[in-house]
């Protein structure tokens, strides 16, 4: 599997040695080299993305502040020429630390600790046929049944999967990877935060959908045209 990547560096040659470590890494894309962080998150609104190769010590915004600022879980390598940000870095639960200059034998290094972390993924829908699938939660793989969920949400580095008889269940993944696994004909990204279930739509709204178990779950901008075509391909 391939992961989706930013390098954000405000100094161009150092980006460009970033980008080309990417570039060269089997399993990493490489969507943007950024010379900000205002210019990262300008990306990350339209595009999914999995590691943030970040350096710390840039005008503006630090990188630092711009990881403490997100709201979603990234896997995340810092890259600094200042070893005191070492112990900083770790209490933003970062993958990693690369002291300039980097050579790409430790670049790689780092990327390899990401991809193992990325690859332990706690939901297994194994065909199209089956109406289930696992996941890890309490210790012990729970199934669950695709009709038996109204919604899910996203808890950072967790998801919350409320199912209809208002149980929930809790697995420590991200949404994205929960979203690409489930069928795309009865489930529906419409926040950054939730993926709603299409069979249980109640109503529509012109900022929520309600559903039938009469929760309401916002629509973001972004994922409003999608669930527009859904709604018209559905009219009488």
């Amino acid at each position: 599997m391939k992961y989706s990547c930013i390098a954000i560096d405000d100094e161009p040659l150092a980006l460009k040695q970033l980008a080309d470590y990417i570039e060269k890494t089997p399993f990493l894309i490489l969507k943007a080299s950024c010379l900000s962080a205002n210019e990262a998150m300008e990306i990350m609104e339209s595009q999914a993305i999995d590691i943030l190769f970040v350096d710390i010590n840039m005008p503006g915004l630090n990188g630092m502040d711009f990881v403490k600022s997100l709201s979603e879980k990234y896997q995340v390598v810092f890259t600094t020429a200042y070893s005191e940000f070492a112990v900083e870095s770790y209490k933003v639960d970062a993958a990693d630390y690369l002291l300039k200059p980097i050579a790409y034998a430790d670049f790689l290094t780092s990327a390899n600790k990401v991809n193992e972390k990325l690859k332990d993924n706690p939901v297994s829908i194994e065909n199209n046929t089956i109406d289930h699938f696992f996941v890890k939660a309490d210790g012990k793989h729970v199934s669950i049944k695709f009709d038996q969920i109204a919604f899910i949400e996203s808890l950072s580095e967790y998801v919350k999967i409320h199912l209809l008889n208002g149980e929930r269940v809790i697995t420590y993944m991200r949404l994205k990877y929960l979203e690409a696994a489930l069928p795309a004909h009865q489930f529906m990204r419409i926040h950054r935060s939730y993926i709603i279930n299409l069979n249980e739509i109640k109503a529509v709204e012109k900022a929520r959908v309600l559903l039938n178990n009469n929760s309401y779950i916002s629509i973001g901008e972004q994922y409003k045209p999608e669930l527009k075509r859904f709604l018209e391909g559905n009219f009488l």
